[in-house]
């Protein structure tokens, strides 16, 4: 069976942008939108043109830079919104333009105070708006998530008669369960006339921790495209973490689905992006976190340093990361003494490794973690000279 592309819609310089205190000038979201680019995702959104002048002023000179992706500017369901995002987007060599409107009873009822019709007739008028700037228009229906999915595929039906060439599907709330979320695409696929037209696409967030998860069943259950940002970043909880999609599909080949990422950037644009923000990456973050290949039992250590295969599933060098980490503690074993004293010059035998092993956990019971100072140390206090071999 031949592999079936999923699209990476990365949304890091708009929706990541939306985390308090995480703002970004014009400059520094031109460097992550080369990065982006050179990443390989399929579309960069780059902002809300409308929200401010200077959002403005980001998309515009983002659309002129970026050769590869298409660039996607958000609006609502508004004439004014989308006549701006047109004129942002108009150097793109690629542009889209990302509509909509909320779909759920809850933002009909209480956002909006209006009726399903109306709502229908609004999306439908966006999008076909939309469509008179440019060719590609996606449409995006806010609190897909917790929306009657009878109400859902035909708002869907109708936006892609007017044409839209993707259909955005949010779990706005991060609310739905991978199952839920799964048979939600499952449905639309088989409940929207003429979806083959449009693109299916997974906008998860995370205020349960499912974002990843949900995007995954999105996908399997026929969704070709996933909107994610860098290190999850996001709105409240962060959004769907576009390192583990990309290698969730990469380490399933079964699934027959993959991406256009150049996964060994992952590393070093998860650095560039925290430290543009000023937003560290927890260290037990999958796949970018410093602890992600970094291996402190003793257990653990002797298996890795036999044979990585047996701790870990990813090969670190895949993602950019040089190599695994094995960290000296009070837990780690004589193999992993042995292995990290030979990187710093020493070739133990074991009758000496027995001996500076009773000293390194005198060590290690008075410290956290043994750095190679403290090796250093250990074998002064032995008098073993660097390459010394019994």
């Amino acid at each position: 069976m031949s592999i079936e592309k999923v699209q990476i819609f990365d949304t890091t310089l708009r929706d990541g942008e939306q985390v308090p205190g995480c703002k970004l000038n014009t400059q520094q979201k031109l460097v992550i939108a080369q990065r982006l680019d050179e990443l390989g995702v399929d579309v960069i959104e780059a902002g809300f043109p409308i929200s401010s002048p200077g959002d403005f002023n980001s998309v515009n000179e983002i659309a002129k830079i970026v050769k590869n992706a298409t660039v996607c500017g958000l609006t609502r369901a508004v004439k004014k919104d989308i006549e701006v995002a047109a004129q942002a987007l108009k150097n793109a060599k690629k542009p889209r333009i990302h509509t909509g409107i909320g779909t759920s009873e809850s933002h009909i009822t209480h956002k909006f105070k209006a009726s399903k019709d109306e709502i229908l007739e609004r999306a439908v008028n966006a999008v076909a708006y939309a469509k008179t700037f440019v060719d590609d228009v996606e449409f995006y229906a806010e609190d897909a998530g917790r929306t009657d999915n009878e109400f859902l595929a035909l708002i869907c039906t109708e936006v892609i008669k007017a044409g839209a060439t993707v259909l955005n599907i949010p779990d706005t709330t991060g609310y739905c369960l991978p199952e839920e979320y799964g048979n939600k695409i499952k449905y639309l696929k088989t409940h929207v006339q003429d979806i083959d037209k449009a693109i299916l696409s997974c906008h998860c967030h995370n205020d349960l921790g499912l974002a990843t998860a949900n995007s995954i069943a999105g996908v399997i259950n026929g969704a070709r495209q996933i909107e994610c940002t860098i290190n999850g970043i996001g709105e409240r909880a962060g959004n769907t973490s576009l390192e583990e999609v990309v290698m969730i599909l990469r380490q399933h080949p079964y699934l027959n689905l993959d991406t256009n990422i150049n996964t060994k950037l992952l590393y070093s644009t998860s650095r560039m992006v925290s430290e543009g923000m000023g937003m560290p990456v927890q260290p037990n973050k999958a796949i970018v976190g410093s602890n992600a290949f970094a291996h402190s039992s003793g257990i653990h250590q002797d298996g890795v340093i036999k044979n990585r295969e047996t701790y870990e599933i990813i090969d670190p060098e895949e993602v950019g990361v040089t190599e695994s980490a094995i960290v000296l503690t009070a837990r780690s074993g004589r193999a992993a003494l042995a292995y990290r004293a030979k990187k710093v010059g020493y070739e133990l035998t074991k009758s000496q490794l027995d001996i500076v092993y009773e000293e390194f956990l005198v060590f290690a019971d008075k410290k956290k973690e043994i750095l190679d100072e403290d090796i250093h140390q250990i074998m002064e206090i032995h008098k073993i000279d660097i390459k010394a071999t019994a």
